[in-house]
């Protein structure tokens, strides 16, 4: 009787030990709270801030949205297109808060939330450095804490503005960007092209020629030949909703004047873009993202992170166009193991 009320009593204390109280040590408590504490006082929107811009064709809102909070670590993204919204970028919900990493969405004029005029004279790329800066100066962001991210374009954006300012950055990220277009429109002919089906690669180029890119079959050729392959290697019928819910939103405005119409190379306002030259000016630990199958020179990623002051080059050697997604792991693995080591003065 008393082995059976002694068992009783342990199992009764196992069980309150389990049930009651927090579920997480005092300090994991304390730093959950830090990450999650909000920055403004008065009613809690979600971290939104809207900033006022102002252009040579009016003033518009720029949307933003901050997740979490760290006073040493705070990356703002630049999404790529040009054209897409930031919401690619929700796959960085599942790696950085779990490091206590601060992060900033961002839509650029033009895109998802943020103002959508109709002036394709503000589709350039210095008035968007100058909007970049904008951003920072509004979100209070400088050279303790500010690292910037641009995936795709928004590489082209985060050089551009990390080559002007500089000193208002601690760190610098490029993902899946060549710091040359006419270098990309080369690999595009050279290697992309020359890996497709002849065929397939025939009647593409006549598509093109005939400047008949509205036609179904232009992307019913594409999606499976050349999206499946070097944009996303998920599966089609698989992507992530929401990498598909970003590119159905895509500026075909800004995306074509910037861009071109067609999917190899550059034929846009940023086809002779190209500062390989001026990358030895960038003084700030540095970030080179590549993937052995991306529309991106991933030997070009690497002699980006050579070229700079302080480069790092990471390889997604599964990874495509979007490695953050069909590449997670390493791409996160990688990306926080960066922040990390420049936050500590490591690197």
């Amino acid at each position: 009787m008393r082995n059976l009320t002694m068992l009783f009593f342990t199992l009764f204390s196992l069980f309150f030990a389990c049930t009651d109280g927090p579920t997480v040590s005092g300090d994991a408590a304390s730093a959950l709270q830090t990450y999650f504490a909000p920055q403004d006082a008065g009613i809690q929107n979600g971290g939104i801030k809207i900033i006022s811009l102002k252009t040579t064709g009016g003033d518009f809102n720029l949307w933003t949205k901050r997740f979490g909070n760290n006073p040493r670590i705070k990356v703002l993204l630049l999404q790529g297109g040009p054209g897409a919204t930031h919401e690619y970028f929700e796959c960085m919900e599942s790696f950085l808060p779990a490091e206590g990493i601060e992060f900033i969405y961002y839509d650029q004029l033009g895109t998802g939330f943020s103002g959508k005029p109709s002036d394709t004279t503000l589709w350039d790329l210095p008035r968007y450095v100058e909007e970049v800066e904008t951003v920072r100066q509004a979100l209070g962001l400088n050279n303790s804490n500010f690292y910037l991210l641009g995936h795709s374009w928004g590489g082209i954006l985060a050089m551009q503005y990390a080559l002007k300012y500089q000193d208002n950055l601690k760190g610098l990220v490029i993902s899946n960007m060549m710091a040359s277009c006419p270098e990309y429109g080369k690999y595009a002919d050279d290697v992309l092209a020359k890996q497709m089906d002849p065929a397939v690669l025939a009647e593409i180029q006549k598509i093109e020629a005939a400047g008949d890119f509205a036609n179904p079959r232009y992307m019913e050729l594409l999606m499976p030949n050349f999206y499946a392959k070097h944009i996303c290697r998920i599966p089609l019928e698989q992507w992530p909703e929401p990498m598909t819910r970003s590119f159905n939103q895509l500026n075909q405005s800004l995306y074509v004047t910037m861009q071109g119409p067609s999917e190899f190379g550059i034929s846009g306002k940023l086809a002779n873009w190209d500062v390989k030259a001026e990358l030895p000016g960038i003084r700030v630990p540095t970030l080179s993202i590549g993937a052995t199958h991306d529309t991106m020179d991933p030997g070009h990623m690497k002699g980006i992170a050579a070229a700079v002051q302080k480069g790092r080059f990471l390889l997604c050697p599964s990874g495509s166009h979007m490695c953050m997604w069909d590449d997670q792991k390493i791409y996160m693995e990688g990306l926080i193991s960066f922040l990390k080591d420049v936050d500590s003065g490591k690197f």
